[in-house]
């Protein structure tokens, strides 16, 4: 069916409950003067499949982003007011959303990928929050994750495949709790700091992986 011919928003909210936005430097700005904060970010680790817009399907991704966070079963953005079909910081939207024309998207599709941040672009260089991501990114690396789950095809390595797995999840968690327990991290705050959990991510795969009780 062809597209019918449109030149405003109409306010129809469809981008919004596809997904929140992934943030480049000209957003900092708007978490700086606090209309949007860590707690509304999630992010996506490098080797994580995202879907790329460009090509219209799902792939690794090239680095690491960081987005808005969705709620509710359809992961709609954290922003949009279903009721009144609206941005709750439509002033102050970010770049994307400002940029975002159903009707004619090449303006967007050209600053996809250009000048994103990572989390370390948002977190004071002192917090001690910087070492365990980096310690979190070499224990559970997500190429690694994504390598594995991509060898499942082949039946004679699939146990090996699943302990390796299940040690990625245990370590993932641990990470997690530690942060937790003797940081202080905020549980609001773990989607920006460390991503999807290792384990729901094997959840989206059709995978429920049991830690073994030595582990």
């Amino acid at each position: 069916m062809r597209k019918a011919h449109r030149t405003s928003c109409i306010r129809c909210g469809t981008c919004c409950r596809k997904g929140g936005p992934v943030l480049h430097h000209e957003d900092k700005q708007i978490l700086l003067h606090g209309y949007a904060g860590h707690r509304h970010l999630m992010t996506i680790r490098k080797g994580e499949l995202v879907f790329d817009p460009a090509v219209g399907m799902l792939r690794p991704a090239d680095r690491e982003l960081v987005k808005v966070r969705g709620k509710g079963p359809e992961w709609s953005c954290c922003f949009f007011d279903e009721k009144a079909s609206v941005c709750t910081i439509y002033e102050h939207r970010f770049l994307e959303c400002r940029l975002l024309k159903c009707w004619d998207t090449r303006v967007l599709e050209a600053v996809i990928g250009e000048n994103t941040i990572a989390r370390t672009d948002i977190i004071n260089p002192g917090d001690p929050i910087v070492k365990l991501i980096d310690r979190h990114e070499q224990e559970c690396p997500h190429q690694e994750v994504q390598a594995l789950l991509a060898g499942l095809s082949g039946e004679a390595d699939r146990p090996r495949i699943l302990r390796e797995l299940a040690e990625f999840v245990a370590k993932d968690e641990a990470v997690r709790s530690y942060a937790i327990s003797e940081l202080g991290l905020r549980r609001e705050f773990e989607l920006f700091i460390f991503g999807r959990p290792l384990a729901a991510v094997l959840r989206s795969h059709g995978m429920a992986v049991r830690r073994s009780s030595s582990s």
